[in-house]
């Protein structure tokens, strides 16, 4: 079958960098997913994007569609036919739709009904005449944000200034937003020029020589290369930020790397300050010794060639130093601050206008973190460490410096709590509340900030629930799931022993008692623990645990977030163990059967008529009283696997569901205290066995 490749370039103003990513993907998934669907066989992939366009170049498109066979289904039999065995007008439609006849007809069974079926062929049509539905591949692509412009009616991440669709020598007859299909690319906006493209397999090469890097992975390394060079070359080190390295690529179509200089006077304001000066604003690598002191200097990146770098550099310094003069400035006013004034700031500044403000948040957090402290058995010293760091944490909020960056909450806290002389702890809390803040986060490194950072990161989600505000879908505006994991996180990092359900219970009663609550505080508990499950569902996920293993351990009460993940892993390990399969068939077998207990009462051992019945007792209290004194998980699964021979040897000689009432119910209310210590382990007759 001949082959052609395909190119479909959308060429537009400069898009956002943060939204291309996942523009490019998109379009080369739209695409694929629509070869596929239409039996056009393709080769090789390659995406393409800059500021200005989007472009998929597929190699060795057929240039037919695939001939195909497919069976269609119909009406039942007993439809199909008539009482006096002729066809029926409805077969008869089923076929005419098919373009078949009744001939063709036969039938198959499906759970346990005939239906009638026919087998068609599909002749391939020509690929070239289906591309027209490359028109609503586009229009159909979605980003976060959209315009619309001029007449148009319709909405995209930026207005469309040109169209290239190439199958081979041919253009495709494309018209997009009043923008026509053809041949002629665009170069960069100011060193290149429009430009016809001779071949969709010469689309690279050709925008090169008309200075755009069209490949983003290519220009991702010509700007660490750079980097590299600039590094060599002044004995330097330039801490490559992932993000920002990201972002850059995606700024640029052409990237030529130079570096510039501030004064030296600007180092007495704190590093995080001067980095996040150079990253968030003006898009600057810094730059830093070997011993990791930070250097009066920065990294930029330019969209264009060597030309004129010094006047470039020169024109990046005098905005650099702008923006370093109103961090100074910032910086200076912050130092006269009272943290107490600031406190009395907190008063007036609203986090949410139906949950309260900021100093109201910030006194509940401080009685839950209290409580948390309390919980655990923190020494005096680091408990007063939290109340303190929960007093304060968020005084940094009323600080010029936060207020301009937004990011070094927390970071700007620290730094401001030790110039006020606060211990080393508190001031540590302050920052590491918010942590993690991100996926590559980690959690807080001492007791003090974990602590805060939980009561913080509760409060918050509860306060959320309790007016209504849960996440759905794509949408948590609050962040409330990236929250929760750091809440699971920190947990299992300081490997803890506290019930997330006792914490939940300590968070509810304090936003119970604030009185903004819209819902019923047993609603509010159950969404926040099936909310947490789905999270620690996730992490478990993550790990490689087995999805029967998940719902097995996630089946009863959370508990200990540490003790549950242990939990996980020991059954996962062990999953592979001859007698595995028996040993969970026999827990299954007592949990199925503890359902029937109407209630839980005493066991009564003088009512016992088989041997097998006290030893199974025995057995079971020795187990009951292992977990109870050790937490550990492997033990707990040991003790419970233990019991195995012990509970088949015991349905080998007793009927539980025996006629006479008390026997019955002993033995049920037998069941019913093992059910309880095999939850402990989780719901093990969710496990899948073979």
């Amino acid at each position: 079958m001949n082959k052609r490749n395909l190119l479909l370039e959308i060429g537009l103003e400069e898009m956002p960098a943060r939204f291309i990513d996942d523009s490019i993907h998109q379009l080369g998934g739209k695409i694929t997913d629509w070869l596929q669907k239409k039996h056009i066989e393709y080769g090789q992939v390659k995406l393409f994007s800059t500021p200005r366009r989007l472009a998929v170049l597929i190699y060795d498109v057929a240039e037919r569609q695939e001939d195909s066979r497919e069976e269609a289904k119909g009406p039942a039999k007993k439809i199909a036919l008539t009482p006096d065995g002729e066809w029926s007008k409805a077969a008869l439609g089923f076929t005419r739709g098919q373009g078949m006849s009744v001939e063709d007809i036969y039938f198959k069974e499906i759970n346990g009904v005939e239906y009638a079926h026919v087998r068609k062929f599909i002749k391939g049509q020509e690929t070239f005449g289906l591309f027209g539905d490359l028109e609503n591949i586009i229009s159909s692509m979605t980003f976060p944000k959209n315009m619309r412009w001029g007449k148009e009616e319709l909405r995209f991440i930026r207005p469309i200034k040109w169209i290239v669709a190439m199958y081979g020598q041919d253009v495709i007859s494309l018209s997009v937003a009043g923008v026509k299909a053809g041949k002629m690319t665009r170069g960069h906006r100011f060193l290149g020029e429009e430009i016809m493209l001779q071949s969709p397999e010469s689309f690279e090469e050709t925008l090169l020589s008309q200075y755009v890097v069209a490949d983003a992975e290519n220009r991702k390394q010509a700007i660490l290369s750079q980097l590299q060079r600039i590094e060599e070359e002044n004995d330097w080190v330039i801490p490559v930020d992932a993000d920002l390295l990201s972002e850059v690529t995606n700024l640029v179509e052409y990237p030529t790397a130079l570096f510039g200089n501030f004064e030296k006077v600007f180092l007495e304001i704190p590093e995080e300050v001067l980095i996040t000066s150079m990253k968030e604003h003006q898009r600057y690598f810094p730059v830093k010794a070997k011993n990791g002191e930070l250097l009066p200097h920065f990294v930029t990146v330019r969209n264009g060639s060597h030309l004129h770098l010094d006047t470039v550099a020169k024109g990046n310094e005098k905005v650099l130093r702008a923006r370093l003069a109103d961090a100074a400035f910032f910086y200076k006013e912050d130092k006269k601050l009272v943290i107490e004034d600031a406190l009395d700031k907190l008063k007036t500044i609203v986090y949410h206008e139906e949950i309260g403000t900021l100093a109201e948040k910030t006194e509940r957090v401080r009685s839950l973190a209290n409580q948390i402290s309390q919980r655990l058995g923190l020494e005096a010293s680091r408990a007063d460490a939290v109340d303190r760091a929960a007093q304060i944490c968020k005084f940094d909020l009323v600080t010029q410096m936060v207020y301009e960056f937004p990011e070094l909450q927390g970071i700007m806290g620290e730094k401001y709590a030790l110039q006020k002389g606060e211990a080393e702890a508190v001031a540590k809390a302050i920052n590491e509340h918010y942590m993690p803040r991100n996926a590559e986060d980690s959690t807080p490194a001492s007791d003090v900030g974990a602590v805060l950072a939980i009561a913080e990161k509760l409060d918050t989600i509860v306060s959320f629930f309790a007016i209504g505000v849960i996440p759905s879908g794509s949408q948590d505006p609050y962040a409330l799931r990236r929250q929760a994991s750091g809440i699971a996180q920190t947990i299992v990092a300081k490997s803890w022993d506290i019930p997330l359900e006792t914490l939940i219970g300590l968070s509810l009663s304090l936003v119970r008692k604030a009185g903004f609550s819209k819902r019923e505080d047993k609603e509010i508990y159950h969404d926040v623990c099936q909310f947490f499950k789905l999270r620690i569902k996730h992490h478990l996920q993550e790990k490689g645990i087995r999805y029967d293993i998940i719902d097995a351990v996630l089946g009863g009460e959370i508990g200990s977030i540490s003790g549950l993940m242990a939990k996980a892993a020991v059954i996962q390990n062990h999953k592979d163990d001859a007698g595995f399969k028996e040993s969970m068939e026999s827990l299954s077998r007592v949990l199925n059967i503890a359902s029937k207990a109407e209630t839980m009462e005493d066991i009564h051992t003088e009512l016992f008529l088989h041997q097998s019945e006290q030893e199974l007792y025995e057995k079971y209290v020795a187990a009951a009283l292992k977990a109870d004194e050790e937490i550990d998980a492997e033990v707990l699964y040991n003790s419970l696997v233990g019991l195995e021979p012990y509970i088949s040897n015991y349905f080998d000689n007793n009927m539980v569901m025996a006629e006479n009432h008390e026997i019955r119910k002993n033995r049920l209310n037998l069941m019913a205290a093992i059910a309880v210590l095999i939850m402990k382990l989780g719901k093990v007759n969710e496990i899948l066995v073979k």
